[in-house]
């Protein structure tokens, strides 16, 4: 079947469903997103013979004080009476505070979970919040046909949510910016149908010396709106700058906003910030990790430039470290020490404490 979509164009299809919420089989499991289901689909779900639970994260978990028993999630039992609107303050923490009386929430113990875990990744994937309503179908298959709905092979897609999707060139060309009016802009596209990313060439620098080269996760709020609340905009800038000074160098700007929870989410944390929380409790009440990026995207986008070695200018180890263990050797970390004010200090001083920024 020579036009049909493998995995890969499958998952992707799976993110768009989700996203409209629509739901997907996932092996033998029937995924609904929290954050986009509705009313008419709840009912619907709710009324099937098989038992449905709504999928969280440990993260999540562990601020609702719900034993996550599967390690990296928790399956909650959902009563029959369950309401949309509960199941969803579930998932989003907006309320938590001025609502905090959410449980008792039962969590399943037996069983295989590695498909729940799937499922809560594909959500991610697709940038929404790390929750669903799963029901166990007994034949998955007919039922994805009869609904019109995407089937998706839960172990090939487990693989694919934690591979590094390729990446190949789509187009270059010349582009003189303010900081240097030698540049280039390269345009990356994964395979996986996610974001395009950039890198930014000053010059021609040399393949067989090490790059001076920025790794910059995207920022809209900071690169374009200027915002105050980090730091992300004032050290764009004054990379570019010192690349243009230094004649030639890379940026790398890959679009993971928020720190890879997509730009809805990470207001979300904003939201929460002005709660009271400092940015990674904001990101574990949501459902994610400190940092949900995945720095490995640089390192391909260097290689296919033909680079092999990076003076990488950051304040992240982790960055230094992820690069070489993609194969990129980083021969120096260059800090970038610009962008405090009175409305990130906080900010600045949670990424050192709890992140390890080097500031």
């Amino acid at each position: 079947m020579p036009f049909a979509p493998d995995v890969t164009e499958t998952l992707a299809r799976a993110r768009a469903d989700l996203r409209m919420g629509v739901p997907v089989v996932l092996g033998n499991l029937l995924v609904l997103a929290a954050e986009t289901l509705t009313k008419a689909r709840f009912n619907r779900v709710m009324s099937m013979d098989a038992q449905p639970v709504l999928a969280i994260t440990a993260r999540r978990a562990q601020t609702l004080k719900a034993r996550a028993y599967d390690g990296e999630l928790a399956r909650i039992k959902l009563a029959p009476d369950a309401a949309l609107r509960w199941v969803q303050s579930i998932a989003d923490p907006a309320d938590d505070l001025s609502a905090p009386m959410k449980g008792p929430l039962p969590t399943l113990r037996e069983g295989n979970a590695a498909h729940y875990m799937t499922a809560l990744n594909l959500t991610k994937s697709a940038r929404l919040l790390p929750a669903a309503v799963i029901a166990v179908l007994e034949n998955p298959a007919a039922f994805a046909l009869t609904h019109s709905l995407t089937l998706v092979d839960s172990a090939a897609a487990a693989l694919l949510l934690q591979a590094n999707s390729p990446l190949h060139s789509v187009v270059h060309a010349r582009l003189p910016m303010e900081s240097s009016e030698n540049g280039r802009l390269h345009v990356f596209r994964p395979e996986n149908g996610g974001e395009e990313h950039y890198a930014i060439e000053v010059g021609r620098p040399d393949r067989s010396a090490p790059v001076l080269c920025r790794l910059h996760s995207a920022c809209f709020t900071g690169d374009v709106l200027g915002s105050l609340k980090c730091d992300c905009g004032p050290q764009l800038h004054a990379a570019m700058a010192q690349i243009g000074q230094h004649g030639h160098g890379v940026l790398l700007y890959l679009n993971q906003e928020g720190r890879g929870i997509g730009l809805a989410n990470k207001m979300r944390a904003y939201s929460l910030q002005d709660q009271g929380f400092d940015t990674v409790e904001a990101n574990h009440r949501l459902g994610f990790e400190d940092d949900e990026r995945d720095f490995r995207l640089g390192a391909d986008i260097l290689t296919s430039m033909g680079f092999s070695a990076a003076r990488l200018m950051t304040n992240n180890p982790r960055k230094v470290d992820m690069m070489q263990a993609s194969g990129v050797q980083v021969t120096e970390r260059v800090p970038l020490m610009v962008g405090e004010n009175r409305h990130n200090t906080a900010y600045l001083a949670t990424k050192a404490a709890k992140s390890g920024h080097l500031l």
